[in-house]
């Protein structure tokens, strides 16, 4: 079971398209009197600064939930069948501290499985899963060859077809969680009737430095956007690691994407189109290792700056039919605007300002958006936390968020610029976890 694939070819002309049209969009202004070339960063400054405050402060300590019942919330509730499901290539650093958090959950076991794909490690991962599973009868080990096809999307694909529960549990390999998540996630999902719900990521690393911490930010950050954008009617989306699915709506939509380099970003507007509602539960987080060098960042985000551009190429024409309510659309072109056009505009506002030796003009507009992601900062760094303490959002951390979330105006036009001009070979380009390693 897998979505059908989307040829490269296709995905190259719409990147280029973009790329034209947003390089055209930040030069234009230009050649233009210097009153006249503020309008459309005025406009779009004024547009996004109120969808971006709005968002902030919409959001709650949870979510509201499409289908809740307010008076139901101290029913017990049957807890469903649930599958945890980790695909893991090359963890050998992390894999015994995953099956130890894995075999520690609270769940009734008759209605709790685990699952781990090894998918063609080339360290001691398979043996050491082979060992565990000795230990742990209640662990399934998968064992996929090494260029299987399909990256972690066929890894899962691969569990998919065995599963029997009712839910799917989606972790990473270096996930840590506590022990009662399953018996306070499952009944959030039930009582809101969501399809899939997003666990908060939560960064365990973030005292390691001065990158780490700012990771920790962005996560809190992210959350708390998320939070206000469901708040506000619109989309939310699945990050990954810690996200739970509905095992009838994932195979309705067609389970993984072989064909994306983020299944999660995919399967979040293939629900969305769906019609199957998304919801995120802050506590308890699920917690992660952030990346510990700008190599690592930058290998991490291009992966995450192509995943986000394909899907919205892949989808527009869904997402711009009836399928949607007015407020996801609203939501989504803003979202679009300030997550992938103004940094190509702003790139090419500069790059133009430097020939023409000319004043930038989309400075009000990047004003903006770095005003509000400092307010988000501040609000999502002051709530409480159940994982690791969140960053104190003093003035040093919040001048460091913001300048750290610059890096975004590089990866988004150098990604665009390589989708334009190269052909995509899908590979499973992971994440590396340093944990511990085993003796």
């Amino acid at each position: 079971m897998a979505v059908a694939a989307v040829t490269g070819d296709h995905r190259r002309g719409k990147s280029a398209l973009f790329l034209v049209a947003c390089g055209w969009a930040g030069a234009a202004p230009h050649w233009l009197d210097p009153l006249r070339s503020l309008a459309p960063a005025v406009t779009l400054a004024l547009l996004l600064g109120g969808y971006g405050l709005r968002t902030v402060l919409r959001s709650r300590d949870q979510p509201c939930a499409p289908g809740a019942d307010p008076d139901r919330e101290g029913d017990s509730l049957d807890l469903p069948a649930v599958d945890v499901v980790v695909a893991a290539r090359d963890e050998e650093a992390v894999v015994t501290r995953l099956v130890e958090r894995l075999t520690a959950l609270r769940y009734p076991k008759e209605r709790l499985s685990l699952w781990v794909v090894d998918d063609g490690s080339e360290d001691r991962t398979g043996l050491l899963l082979d060992d565990l599973k000795q230990q742990h009868p209640q662990l399934q080990v998968i064992h996929r060859k090494r260029g299987a096809g399909g990256g972690k999307s066929g890894a899962l694909n691969t569990v998919l077809q065995q599963l029997k529960g009712d839910w799917m549990l989606v972790l990473d390999a270096d996930a840590q969680l506590q022990n009662d998540v399953l018996e306070r996630l499952l009944p959030f999902a039930l009582r809101g009737r969501w399809a899939a719900v997003q666990l908060r990521k939560a960064v365990t690393n973030a005292q390691q430095s001065w990158l780490t911490r700012v990771q920790a930010m962005e996560m809190a950050l992210d959350a708390l956007l998320q939070q206000g954008r469901l708040r506000g009617a619109g989309v939310m989306e699945l990050r990954g690691n810690g996200q739970l699915l509905q095992r009838s709506r994932l195979q309705a939509c067609g389970g993984f994407n072989e064909d994306t380099v983020t299944d999660d970003l995919d399967l979040s507007f293939r629900l969305l189109t769906d019609g199957a509602p998304v919801g995120l539960l802050w506590d308890p987080p699920v917690q992660e290792e952030a990346v510990e060098s700008l190599p690592a960042l930058w290998k991490q985000r291009q992966r995450w700056a192509e995943g986000g551009l394909q899907r919205f190429f892949d989808y527009w024409p869904k997402l711009t039919s009836g399928s949607l309510s007015a407020g996801q659309k609203l939501d989504l072109a803003c979202f679009f605007l300030l997550q992938y056009v103004l940094p190509l505009l702003s790139f090419a506002d500069l790059v133009t300002s430097l020939i023409l030796r000319t004043m930038p003009v989309y400075w009000p507009l990047s004003i903006v958006a770095f005003s509000v992601s400092g307010l988000a900062y501040w609000r999502g760094c002051r709530r409480l936390s159940e994982g690791p303490e969140l960053p104190r959002p003093g003035l040093l951390n919040l001048l460091l968020g913001i300048a750290y979330l610059g890096h975004w105006f590089v990866v988004i036009p150098w990604v665009t610029l390589k989708m334009a001009l190269f052909p995509k070979r899908l590979v499973w380009a992971k994440t590396s976890h340093r944990g511990e390693a085993p003796a």
